[in-house]
């Protein structure tokens, strides 16, 4: 499976519009989203499920396609070849808390159309979602044990079962599973890539805890103790969290800046009006990604339906 900042393809966003939980700011919203697309336009292809194809809501990162490379001739068709593959697991609204039989069908018909590019590979009898794993491109993948053994995923399977699985299908050497962190406010059950996220060198970004969150200073001492393949400590850079920010009701909302996305010379960051913090974190991103980029977008809209910025998006290779 590629790393993130990969030479991509294309990006997919799955467009708002009035039918969706968006609709008492899909005008805010909107505005997000025109201005992801404008950045990611200027860069790479974008692609746009809009309302020709039915979808249930707009979280790209968990029922778009996931890319892993092939170089095997009985899938290229030669030697020396690579191959896209596109795979297609099922998509359950993280763990049926929500209504997703139209989002989990977007994957066939952009492929039957010709919208995205490769072997098509169906696993829809396995739920997996793509902000529940981050790969460093070099063999290992980093989930998170809350999320990938919630209850109404995969249940019928133990961890080890699980584990083979993704090393098959991703083409993973090792399966780093973190036990610990997750935040206020989180639909999810824990996706990584809201917690912790990888960048070239070794480099892991993570988020950093508070009072509210104690769960985030065990994950911290976790990747502290973590070793790489070549049993090395990783370069960690710790991002600051935001201020608490809250819903009309009162609820905390799960604002990150692990979430953001890179993209072929930028990174784009979600910010929340909190110049000290949001400029904080877009300098540290950047010392991870010293050559690209790197474009603050305010998400604060985006974390009213309990996501931000990566979990909006989809890359393709």
């Amino acid at each position: 499976m590629p790393a993130e900042w990969e030479r991509q393809e294309s990006v997919q966003l799955t467009w708002p519009n009035e039918e969706t939980d968006w609709a008492p700011i899909i005008n805010q919203i909107t505005t997000v989203y025109k201005r992801m697309a404008e950045e990611i336009s200027q860069r790479e292809r974008l692609i746009i499920v809009g309302n020709d194809i039915p979808h249930n809501d707009t979280w790209a990162r968990d029922h778009g396609l996931i890319t892993v490379y092939d170089s095997s001739p009985e899938v290229t068709g030669c030697e020396d070849c690579t191959a896209s593959v596109l795979l297609d697991f099922k998509f359950n609204g993280w763990g049926e808390k929500f209504p997703a039989a139209l989002d989990t069908a977007i994957n066939r018909q952009l492929y039957d159309k010709g919208y995205v590019h490769g072997i098509y590979e169906a696993h829809l009898d396995f739920v997996l979602e793509g902000g529940s794993i981050e790969s460093d491109g070099r063999g290992t993948i980093f989930t998170t044990e809350c999320c990938l053994l919630a209850p109404h995923r995969n249940q019928s399977l133990t961890k080890d079962e699980i584990e083979t699985r993704l090393k098959k299908w991703l083409g993973a050497e090792r399966i780093v599973w973190l036990q610990n962190g997750s935040l206020i406010g989180d639909d999810t059950d824990g996706h990584i890539d809201t917690l912790m996220r990888v960048a070239p060198d070794d480099t892991l970004l993570y988020i950093g805890s508070d009072d509210d969150h104690p769960g985030l200073k065990l994950m911290e001492q976790e990747l502290q103790a973590l070793r790489t393949q070549e049993g090395q400590p990783y370069r960690l850079l710790r991002l600051p969290l935001p201020r608490p920010i809250y819903d009309e009701q009162g609820e905390r909302l799960p604002a990150t800046y692990a979430n953001y996305l890179v993209i072929n010379g930028a990174v784009l960051v979600p910010t929340y009006a909190q110049p000290d913090l949001d400029a904080e974190a877009m300098d540290i991103i950047g010392q991870a990604f010293p050559d690209r980029e790197i474009i603050g977008i305010d998400c604060r809209a985006v974390i009213q339906q309990h996501g931000s910025l990566h979990c909006c998006t989809m890359q393709y290779y």
